[in-house]
């Protein structure tokens, strides 16, 4: 069976242009929330300056976007460090725990 048998399409905007997209089942909704975003950043460029280009605006939308999504990516490498080092503080704090509950017997 074809790779082209298993998609459909979702008809999208950018920037007051109409596209037609070819995703997998199901998918459409999420293609259309991202066009959506997508969209809305083109918007905010092209307001700042309607003489730039379509292509250009687009670049630059997806520059933004990739920008905010290292951004939350470093801020969620972060967390995640922050997180394991308190697991560790705590593994270390009930190590510590257990053995300050021995009798000396033990």
């Amino acid at each position: 069976m074809s790779d082209d048998a298993n998609r459909t399409t979702a008809q999208v905007t950018l920037l007051g242009a109409q596209y037609v997209f070819a995703c997998k089942p199901g998918e459409e909704r999420k293609l259309e929330r991202a066009a959506r975003y997508l969209d809305r950043a083109m918007q905010g460029i092209h307001s700042q300056n309607n003489l730039l280009g379509g292509e250009r605006v687009a670049l630059m939308a997806a520059l933004n976007i990739a920008h905010e999504l290292l951004e939350v990516m470093d801020a969620r490498r972060a967390e995640e460090q922050q997180l394991d080092q308190l697991s560790a503080r705590l593994e270390q704090a009930m190590a510590g725990a257990a053995l300050g509950n021995r009798t000396p017997a033990e």
